[in-house]
């Protein structure tokens, strides 16, 4: 969207002013009774929505104006879709047809278009009287500001601080003490305490600190709802078992079965995090064989008693979590705030206690007001202010609610442009990861992102994303090329997030028909639902719909029948996961062809799917991602998609036509797999691609190539010129081909990812001129020393994955100069990596991170490791925790001055 800043009560303000701006323009002289609607409503809503904006800055305001700005909003959701059907409907005016036709259709539209007329008057009534009272508040106007946030790399301080530094070595080292007794029978540790206290936490601590010494290891969360059938799938893949069978419905015993058989005779350590209840622990720990191998299993828990139940009432098997003292909450305050656990400043030395007082010793507390205070003036009143705010309670009696007044305080700091993309948050189900770029794309499907400035809406929509990463609202997840890339929610934020969503009606959530039926009996119309099913005893139970649809924006099923798209008249967002093949062989979405606003568009499961006859209705559609979908047809039309900027497909035959004329696409993500190149005239699909020259990112997976198909991929590659990202996902390909020798590629390239393939016999000449180029994974089947050479003079280079079948005899020594900003280096190969490596004295003076291969019992040690001054982590593949390989490089590194880690795989 354009425009001012996007808030929660004033989000849907912003988009309707727009459109009304829209309706005075040329576009609708001919309509001239709408324009004279539109400018007279553009100018009382203006007004209100400077007072909405000011309302967003109060948290309790007096219910009479509460009661407006709730008003207010909802007339102007119904406003918006009123304007939408005439936009929709004036659109429909210009299709061609015959006569007849058309004279009937516009006789139809005439009498719509009466009704519609009449809503607006009513809603131009409804308008006034509000604007009436609104004078009666004496509101001042507020302008925010908003500027790229980058992300802030203390915050990944912050949590290894918390995990680390900051009161865990205590605890780490008392629970692995109980968990590696001599005991060689299955022995369970509960850690037991209230949210925030950090268990998960201290529970990936001791995995860490031990799981070397097992032979097979797994972590994964359960949450409050579980579907077992999904826990104990992923439980498997956590365990580097198969990929389950989804085809077929898998019963919960049949899982367990097969986990036992698969942990039978190992020595396994299992933490199992976030366990709510007896029976959910009760079926778990059915998959956990009772042997005498010294296997441990450790479980993290808010309940006592099943903190209890999991440790068979062993009280030795009990850790019960403890705040952090004085000394370590203020250690973690300050190194958020100002970077050094040591450093405050005098005068806020007395009003910093008292805040530390108030906080409780909670990490997750501290850990959210330090952000709140590292966004705000160092000064003392900016800081006894925040003191204010916690209240007087807080001081004395810590429960749950007043933890949630501590966040609540964080989420009154939010600037006013980051609420509403922080409530969204509440479409998806506790613990769960989510993937940045996407959750970006339905902020942007739903207007709720602003480019003020004429940034990019997607590098906004991330600076935003950063934002919140920064102020701790939201927990970091992967970090993939120095950038958070995907987020999790702490259930205490999700419980604020949609306590506030019910509040402000902002986002509605069902688990079951006693929720369905709440939401029924709502004041309001559903704006935004999320729908989950519930897993008891194996089955899956979702809520029966029985509400209003056709006002919802966004629509997200996880594991839930679709109801009929026919009901849905204003949608923008829809995301379909986890569904069960059971209801239905084929997902049908015909329907989306009537969804006039649809802009967001996401199938993850992996079905047959049948989509509309004709696109021709979905001119706002920006994001069609259904790469795991098995498509049964698509029309030709989609290529005549004005707004669509990402697609995520599995190509079939019938689209070979039409993927060169989709001019707008700014990200392809695009499955070969399913389809024979030798069907169809594969070289020609293949040149289509560089016609595509909006795109900036390219990911293409095909089985293999021939060499006609690469020599047209290398002259389509060579017209991408804005590209940013490219991903070769691929089998077999000949060995000389013309992608080993194009003229000056990708000017502004940032990430090149060919580790999956094998097109590449060297490392190609062209790379060496690739100087934007910040990450680069890539499999060749020989690497010399003028390659590793080539490659260390990329400027920007920050983490390089280099595979090879075959490396030269000669020893590599790598100088100064050289990987001048690399931080990250994996080098695999079939022979010992170690014996070709050395280091100069100023070598990658930026290297954090060193993975290779090696052997078991006399792997060779690289030359010059004790040049690497900022190595921290060593990983030995082909080693494993006790051989000799493995002490032979801990010995080596023992005197080195950072004291790096080992580990061997």
């Amino acid at each position: 969207m354009t425009g001012g800043i996007v808030t929660v009560a004033s989000g849907v303000m912003n988009p309707l002013i727009g459109k009304l701006t829209t309706l005075m323009g040329d576009e609708y002289k001919k309509f001239k009774g709408v324009r004279k609607q539109a400018s007279f409503l553009e100018k009382e809503l203006s007004a209100m929505n400077a007072a909405l904006q000011k309302l967003e800055l109060v948290d309790e305001i007096d219910p009479t104006v509460k009661d407006w700005r709730d008003h207010v909003r909802e007339m102007s959701y119904d406003m918006e879709n009123c304007i939408d059907d005439f936009m929709r409907q004036s659109r429909a005016d210009d299709a061609k047809a015959g006569f007849i036709k058309k004279t009937a259709r516009r006789i139809k539209k005439l009498r719509e278009r009466l009704r519609i007329a009449e809503r607006m008057e009513e809603l131009k009534t409804l308008a006034l009287e509000a604007n009436t009272r609104r004078q009666r508040y004496n509101i001042d106007d507020w302008r925010p500001t908003t500027s790229t946030v980058a992300f802030d790399p203390r915050v990944r301080a912050v949590y290894q601080e918390a995990d680390t530094l900051v009161g865990i070595d205590g605890p780490r080292e008392e629970v692995a003490t109980v968990l590696m007794d001599s005991r060689k029978k299955l022995k369970v540790v509960s850690i037991v305490g209230f949210g925030g206290l950090g268990k998960t936490t201290l529970a990936k601590q001791v995995y860490d600190k031990i799981g070397s010494l097992f032979n097979c290891k797994a972590f994964f969360s359960v949450s409050q709802r579980p579907d077992m059938t999904e826990l104990l799938n992923n439980f498997q893949l956590k365990l580097g078992m198969r990929d389950p069978d989804t085809s077929r419905t898998r019963k919960v015993d049949d899982i367990i079965e097969e986990l036992r058989q698969h942990l039978k005779e190992k020595r396994y350590l299992i933490v199992v995090d976030d366990v709510w209840d007896q029976p959910t622990w009760n079926t778990i720990k059915c998959a956990f064989p009772e042997d005498i191998n010294g296997s441990r299993v450790v479980v993290t828990t808010r309940v006592e008693d099943v903190a209890a139940a999991a440790c068979q009432n062993d009280g030795e098997g009990i850790y019960k979590m403890q705040p952090l003292n004085e000394q370590n909450s203020r250690m973690l305050l300050l190194n958020r705030v100002f970077g050094s656990k040591n450093d405050c400043p005098p005068q806020l030395k007395e009003v910093m206690a008292e805040i530390l007082k108030k906080c409780h010793g909670l990490p997750l507390a501290v850990i959210t007001i330090a952000s709140l205070l590292a966004n705000k003036e160092t000064s003392r009143k900016s800081w006894e202010s925040i003191r204010d705010s916690l209240g007087t309670q807080l001081a004395t009696n810590p429960t749950l609610e007043e933890m949630k007044s501590i966040l609540n305080l964080s989420y009154m700091h939010l600037p006013a442009h980051l609420r509403a993309c922080f409530l969204y948050f509440g479409m998806y189900p506790e613990d769960r990861d989510i993937e940045r770029d996407d959750l970006v794309r339905q902020w942007i499907a739903e207007g709720l992102v602003s480019n003020l400035h004429g940034h990019d809406l997607e590098d906004v929509g991330r600076s935003y994303f950063n934002e919140l990463i920064n102020r701790s609202m939201i927990q970091p997840g992967l970090i993939y090329r120095e950038e958070v890339v995907s987020c999790r929610v702490h259930d205490m934020m999700l419980d604020l997030i949609l306590s506030r969503c019910d509040e402000d009606n902002f986002i509605s959530v069902a688990y079951n028909n006693n929720d369905m039926a709440r939401l029924g009996g709502n004041k309001y119309k559903v704006r935004r639902l999320s729908l989950s099913s519930v897993a008891s005893r194996g089955a899956t139970y979702a809520p029966t719909i029985d509400i209003c649809l056709s006002q919802v924006r966004s629509f997200t099923l996880f594991l839930t029948p679709l109801p009929s798209l026919l009901l849905f008249k204003y949608l923008r967002v829809l995301r379909i996961e986890e569904y069960n093949h059971d209801w239905v062989a084929t997902l049908d979405l015909t329907a989306i062809g009537q969804l006039f606003l649809l802009r967001y568009l996401h199938v993850t499961v992996a079905c047959f799917v049948q989509l509309p006859a004709k696109f021709e209705g979905l001119v706002y559609l920006e994001t069609l991602d259904m790469h795991r979908a098995k498509l049964k047809s698509i029309s030709s039309d989609i290529a005549q998609l004005p707004q669509l900027s990402y697609l995520g497909i599995r190509m079939e035959k019938f689209m070979c036509e039409c993927i060169g004329n989709m001019k707008s696409l700014r990200t392809l993500v695009i499955d070969f797999r399913a389809l024979s190149m030798k069907e169809v005239n594969s070289v020609k699909v293949i040149m289509g691609l560089g016609e595509l020259t909006n795109l900036r990112k390219l990911t293409i997976r095909v089985i293999g190539w021939r060499k006609p198909e690469l020599g047209a991929l290398a002259s389509s590659l060579g017209k991408l010129r804005n590209l940013k990202c490219l991903e070769f996902i691929s089998g077999y390909a000949p060995k000389d081909n013309e992608l080993a020798s194009l003229s000056n590629p990708f000017p502004h390239l940032e990430e090149f990812i060919g580790i999956y393939t094998r097109v590449f016999p060297r490392v190609p000449v062209w790379m060496g001129g690739l100087n934007c180029l910040r990450m680069l994974k890539l499999r060749v089947r020989e690497a010399s020393t003028q390659d590793v050479n080539l490659l260390g003079e990329l400027p920007s280079l920050v983490v390089l994955h280099l595979l090879t079948s075959r490396i030269p005899k000669e020893r590599a020594i790598l100088g100064a100069g050289l990987f001048p900003v690399l931080k990250s280096l994996t080098l695999w190969a079939e022979e010992d990596v170690g014996a070709y490596l050395g280091f100069e004295a100023g070598a990658m003076p930026n290297l954090r991170s060193l993975n290779i291969t090696t052997s078991r019992e006399h792997g060779a040690i690289p030359v010059g490791l004790e040049h690497l001054l900022r190595l921290e982590k060593l990983y030995l593949n082909g080693a494993r925790p006790g051989d000799a390989t493995a002490s032979a490089f801990r010995d080596a590194l023992s005197a080195h001055p950072n004291r790096p880690s080992v580990d061997s795989y």
